[in-house]
Order: structure tokens, then sequence, then C-alpha cells
């Protein structure tokens, strides 16, 4: 019976390492080997899930992501401790371009796209690292059009003469071009109209449920960001200090007073309370 009950054990964890495509585990991350930015954060993602990274400006959303996708080491920052597995394997030590391949991609906060290239150049972009033929990026690029008539319509457009929601789809399009497993998506809703950002949020959740696309995303706008991710983290100071599902991270009294601007019984808003002492009944 016992080796019955290890034989299911054994079982039980290879099904949820293979439905599990991002694992972040206990890692830290030092910028210029003084500043210590990351302390202890793990996370996972599972496949075909949307998960949302949370927290105030500041909090190390960015540096997580940045950790992930390898992009660390142009700002002077590394992974000192821990270990990042992307698809089963172990991945802080390979190249931005590796990942790529790989189908990891991270679309940066404030868009970063080619401002003197067109919409459909900096789409193309996208398809760098792809060696599937012509046909096959043709057939990608009429896929992203389909989710973003505005930019089938500004094809031709130079992408510094667009607006902020055109950039930000086009980064995703970009993204998208790919053919990633996972996009790292970093703050989509900066700098946008609500009406925008609920947009290009329904389009990552039809990438998501259309396309099989997994996404980590880092955001300030906690309220938009549960409503369609499945799990969340909350970071604070470089530590994750609370996560869980997303209707229950909505539901919680923490995070609707710090977080969603909701203040709970004889309190009218999250701005009247000490921060710290709630942070350390949730590190408790």
């Amino acid at each position: 019976m016992a080796l019955q009950d290890l034989d299911q054990s054994s079982s039980d964890s290879v099904t949820e390492a293979a439905e599990t495509i991002l694992s972040v585990n206990n890692i830290e991350v030092i910028y210029d080997h003084v500043i210590l930015v990351l302390k202890g954060v793990s996370l996972t993602v599972p496949k075909g899930g949307i998960v949302a990274l949370l927290g105030a400006n500041g909090a190390g959303k960015t540096t997580t992501l940045k950790a992930v996708s390898n992009l660390l080491s142009a700002e002077r920052g590394e992974v000192t401790k821990g270990t990042i597995l992307f698809d089963s394997d172990e991945v802080q030590a390979l190249s931005p371009n590796e990942l790529v391949r790989r189908g990891c991609i991270q679309v940066m906060e404030g868009r970063h796209c080619f401002g003197h290239l067109s919409i459909e150049e900096n789409l193309l972009t996208g398809a760098y690292t792809r060696k599937d033929g012509h046909a096959a990026v043709k057939a990608d690029l009429e896929m992203v059009y389909n989710y973003f008539p505005r930019l089938r319509e500004r094809r031709q457009s130079q992408a510094g003469y667009t607006s902020g929601g055109e950039q930000q789809m086009c980064a995703i399009g970009r993204a998208l071009m790919s053919r990633p497993k996972m996009i790292l998506l970093d703050e989509p809703s900066m700098g946008l109209a609500p009406q925008l950002v609920e947009e290009i949020f329904e389009i990552v959740r039809q990438l998501n449920e259309k396309e099989g696309v997994s996404f980590l995303l880092a955001e300030q706008n906690t309220n938009v960001a549960l409503k369609y991710a499945t799990y969340g983290y909350i970071l604070e100071s470089g530590r994750i200090v609370l996560d869980g599902d997303a209707k229950a991270l909505r539901e919680n009294e923490d995070v609707k007073e710090f977080y969603l601007g909701v203040g709970g019984e004889g309190r009218r808003s999250f701005r009247n309370v000490k921060h710290y002492k709630r942070r350390k009944r949730w590190l408790a």
C-alpha cells in the first residue's frame, strides 16, 4: 500500500511539472554587486494560464520579469541565488535570444517600438529568430492583424507617429510574431485610457484562450489585472507577501484596502492605514 502511495505521489509530481511552463524558485537579484532587489521570490505559471504580478511602483515587478527573460545583464543586474525553469529546463544562463527561440519573450514597459519603422516592419522584426519560412511568417502576420484590426489600418504608418494604444498593440503583436509559448507583459495599461486598457486585456484573454499563449503580466492596475488573471502574486519591497486565486485576492480585505482603493470597516481609504502593520501580518 505504501509503495502504491509513493507511485501515486510520483505520478502527481510528474503531472504537476508537465502543467507548469514557468517555475521561479527562491531567486535573489542584485544590481551592481551591491543592491539587493529581489529577496527569495518564488512563483509558477501554469501552461495556458494568465498570472498577475502585482505591487506598487518599485516593488520589483519589472526586475522579476527581466530575471526570467535574462535582460538583467544590460542593467548590471544578475540572479545570484535560486533557479528559473522554463518548459522544464533551467534557463537563467541562456541569452535573451536563445530564450525567445525556446518560446519566452518579454513585452517591455513603455512599448519600445522602433519609431522610424512602419507598424508592419515592427511586426516583422518579431519573426527575426524564426526559420520556418516566408509563408508561415505571412500567415502569423495575418493572424496578428485579425487580433489587432487597428494595426492593419495603420500598417504603413511610421510607428513613432501612432498613438500609445497602437504602439502597445504593435509591441504585443511583435511578440506574437516570434510564436511564443509565454509572453512576459510589463505594465500594459501604463499611460492608456481605461477603455483602451480593457480592449487590450480582452485581446490578451483571446490570445490565451485561442492560441494557448501563457502570460505573466506585471501590472499596477490591480483591479483590471485580477479581472483577467487566474492567479496573482503581490510583491512588496522585493518579496512575495501574498498570493492566491485571482477571485480570492479580489475579495481579500488587505488587497481591497491597499490596491483596489476600497476601505475596510471603519476605514475610508487605504491611505489612512499604516502599511507596515498590515505587511507584518501578511508575512506572519
